[in-house]
């Protein structure tokens, strides 16, 4: 019988979408990174999620944390608007346009924990560098501490993400961000530059292409799930996260392979359906069934 269980404790944006790909639109639907994150993850344990959000989050959209059972407790509601992002894909999905963006309260986001978290997992999603280190400041004593980042970043503060990595156990990045931190395309290379760092796991999520799992001197690639109708690619990696912490967060870390087969299961869920709506009806038998098609590569 398996007695550990660690909760989660994530950091990231909380926002709504508008999201426009070859099989319809939808305008103003809730998303953002720690939202993904959270919903899949809460499948395996408890998550309290750090954030803001403006005044134009109606109870509707509290309802949805609450119906998952997500603390809210350090989500802010201030006065302004919450962060909003509008993004068009084209028909094969290899392209995402950004069609607009407005930070609203989240310009000005300052995180603030509320309560003590007894030794969680930490989840720092693709926010500024200069906030997940001040999360990190302010987390006593995590069991483990995880990291995201995104081209942005890279692009403006690469030496503050490279100092994130060292202060991190698990760094995950999709390919073309790895690459462009560190400006060549030899992935293999790259996971050991980045385990060099100190991670005892790293993860270069590569889309359709499955994905690169880096630990103690290993280098697996994991398939995706095979014959996917994809409809919305927008929240995958954030879903992938939450499917491998989620994981992590029930059996600990001596399995990272199956954590990362979580991961794959759980995004495969996300992009079949625009924004949140197959992730409201997951359940982890589905996900044990689809990791049955996860081949190691």
């Amino acid at each position: 019988m398996n007695n550990f269980k660690k909760n989660i404790l994530a950091v990231g944006s909380i926002a709504f979408d508008t999201i426009e790909t070859a099989k319809g639109k939808r305008e103003k639907i809730l998303g953002g990174s720690s939202t993904y994150f959270s919903v899949s993850s809460s499948y395996y344990t408890d998550v309290s999620l750090i954030g803001i959000v403006g005044k134009d989050f109606s109870k509707e959209n509290w309802n949805i944390f609450n119906k998952y059972n997500i603390n809210v407790d350090s989500v802010e509601q201030s006065d302004g608007m919450t962060f909003s992002w509008g993004g068009k894909y084209n028909d094969d999905f290899s392209r995402r346009d950004t069609l607009f963006t407005e930070l609203g309260v989240f310009e000005k986001f300052k995180p603030n924990i509320v309560n003590n978290h007894d030794k969680p997992i930490l989840y720092l999603g693709n926010i500024q560098p200069e906030l997940q280190f001040d999360v990190i400041s302010k987390v006593e004593n995590p069991y483990l501490i995880a990291a995201d980042s995104m081209n942005l970043w890279i692009d403006l503060f690469p030496k503050q993400v490279l100092e994130l990595i060292k202060k991190v156990d698990i760094f995950l990045l999709n390919d073309e961000e790895a690459i462009q931190l560190c400006g060549h395309k030899d992935l293999n290379k790259i996971i050991n530059e980045f385990l060099s760092y100190g991670p005892r796991i790293v993860i270069i999520k590569m889309g359709s292409e499955g994905s690169l799992l880096g630990f103690e001197n290993q280098i697996i690639k994991i398939s995706c799930v095979p014959n996917v109708d994809v409809v919305d690619p927008t929240g995958a990696g954030d879903s992938f996260a939450g499917g491998v912490l989620g994981y992590i967060s029930k059996y600990g870390l001596d399995n990272p392979i199956k954590a990362v087969m979580h991961g794959t299961a759980v995004a495969s869920f996300t992009v079949s359906a625009f924004g949140l709506e197959n992730l409201y009806d997951m359940s982890l038998d589905i996900v044990n069934e689809k990791i049955k098609d996860i081949k190691i590569l």
